[in-house]
């Protein structure tokens, strides 16, 4: 009877430090995951917002003014908001189910893109007066500016096409077609040119502002249905993010071929680059933002975070603010303003 008592304890000795032993190893699994990645970027204030919880679309900043101009689209209203006192300015009805928003200081006029109207709205930014109603713009969405030939490039979405507007007169000048859907529409000051983001067949269509004429296609391998885009002028550079397959492309402007691609967050939408810290924010449909620090013409993640709505980002290259506009923030919409939580 001993001798079973003895054995008995001794299998019970034995499985006591196998249990052990598996406790040990369970608890060095966990640690060895090590910390939660930091966050790429922190909260500096949550700014309510006027109107109701819906979607909001692009940004524009007047760097002069510190005036950010933001279309709260399913709205139908142009936010005015001053960035040094962090306040509303002014909340404006009759922009139906705007999204692009571009303003032209040299002109002292804002420019937004109403879908459902149709057109193109202009603001006189110093009384906040519509001024014009540009019609002829079937699906109108991104907008650029183009200095030299004085002229307003907006994307014209399902119509295929870029759409032409006389600063001066604020008068449809003509609408270029551009072989696929239309995706956002930006200016190239190195070059002189306007890039837009074309869907299918994957490619940055190259424009000749005072021609009016597409001068050349750089393709994008790699890419589906590529829409967002932002420049790094000085490295002659382009960032392009393709909604089809979440993927974000560094395009050299220069040899015209893609360098480099990174995985995004699901459905991209607005892209803005900080070029004096060197950081691109990635904004998506899916309400994640993906931070990447630019490396030479290359970049390197520096993180994502999830952030609910946060599909519109801006950045304030003098501050190094980053703007947010999130539609439903227990239950009102916010502007919610951030900074980069990393050093560079």
């Amino acid at each position: 009877m001993k001798g079973v008592m003895a054995q008995e304890h001794l299998l019970l000795w034995k499985s006591a430090i196998v249990l052990a032993v598996l406790g040990v190893q369970c608890i060095a699994v966990v640690r060895a995951e090590g910390p939660k990645t930091p966050s790429p970027l922190r909260l500096v204030a949550d700014v309510p917002m006027p109107g109701p919880p819906v979607r909001f679309d692009y940004q524009s900043l007047d760097a002069t003014s510190g005036r950010l101009y933001i279309s709260h689209m399913n709205a139908d209203q142009l936010v005015v908001f001053d960035t040094r006192e962090r306040k509303v300015v002014a909340n404006l009805d009759g922009f139906p189910r705007v999204r692009g928003v571009w303003v032209v200081p040299p002109h002292e006029r804002v420019y937004a893109a109403a879908r459902a109207s149709h057109e193109v709205v202009v603001v006189d930014a110093d009384t906040l007066k519509v001024v014009a109603r540009v019609a002829g713009v079937p699906d109108p969405d991104g907008i650029a500016y183009a200095p030299k030939a004085d002229r307003v490039f907006v994307s014209d979405e399902r119509s295929k096409a870029d759409a032409v507007i006389d600063a001066r007169t604020n008068r449809l000048v003509t609408s270029i077609a551009l072989g696929g859907e239309a995706g956002n529409t930006v200016y190239d000051a190195g070059a002189d040119r306007i890039l837009v983001a074309v869907a299918d067949p994957a490619e940055l269509a190259v424009i000749d502002p005072a021609a009016a004429q597409v001068v050349g296609r750089i393709a994008l391998p790699g890419l589906k249905e590529p829409h967002g885009v932002a420049l790094d002028v000085v490295r002659r550079v382009a960032y392009v993010a393709a909604e089809g397959n979440h993927t974000l492309a560094v395009v050299d402007l220069e040899s015209r071929k893609v360098l480099e691609t990174h995985p995004v967050a699901e459905d991209p939408d607005v892209l803005s680059l900080d070029p004096g810290r060197g950081l691109l924010y990635v904004a998506a449909e899916s309400g994640n933002v993906t931070v990447f620090a630019r490396q030479g013409k290359g970049l390197v993640s520096r993180g994502q975070m999830a952030i609910p709505h946060a599909h519109s980002v801006c950045v304030d290259p003098g501050t190094h603010l980053v703007y947010l506009p999130l539609e439903d923030v227990g239950g009102r919409p916010v502007l919610r303003i951030m900074e980069p939580a990393v050093n560079d």
